[in-house]
């Protein structure tokens, strides 16, 4: 059996090509939409998780400076980003260290930047924020998750919950 145990590195990669400077990545959050629900036959209020919709996702960059990565990526134009992790785990069978390769695969157009401050003896603190048009995560080359709401995916392990609603809309 595995335990993860930490991230070791990472690397952000827009179109192949590696971006530099990049210090640390906020992944997006994926929050279900809900519609609160309540009346005749109802005790209460009911809140309704509307299967495979997805709220609006962002993604946060921090930059140790306004490196070319952090001035790229201002662009207001569509960026394809490939971030892709070493995690170390625990195997407890073989009672030894592993790694497992993680990679998260996004679609993503900048919202804001900050090129942060200038201070002796600091970094910049420069960062940006993003907001995702695609996700998907995957592990060892293994896909678990890919949320794509223009193309109505929403496929979590082999499950695209999304599936009925296209059918029943014809697509």
């Amino acid at each position: 059996m595995k335990h993860p145990e930490a991230y070791i590195d990472f690397s952000v990669y827009e179109d192949s090509k590696d971006l530099l400077g990049v210090a640390k990545v906020t992944l997006p959050d994926i929050n279900y939409i809900t519609q609160s629900i309540s009346g005749a036959g109802i005790a209460g209020n009911v809140e309704a998780v509307l299967q495979g919709m997805v709220d609006v996702m962002s993604l946060g960059m921090e930059f140790r400076s306004a490196t070319g990565a952090a001035v790229s990526l201002l662009k207001p134009v569509k960026h394809n980003i490939d971030l892709r992790v070493a995690e170390q785990n625990w195997d407890t069978v073989r009672a030894a260290a592993g790694i497992d390769a993680d990679k998260f695969v996004l679609v993503i157009i900048p919202k804001s930047s900050k090129f942060g401050s200038v201070a002796p003896a600091s970094g910049a603190d420069a960062s940006g924020e993003y907001a995702v048009y695609y996700y998907a995560g995957y592990k060892n080359g293994v896909k678990l998750w890919e949320i794509d709401p223009w193309n109505y995916i929403c496929n979590i392990g082999d499950v695209d919950y999304l599936a009925a609603v296209k059918a029943a809309l014809g697509k």
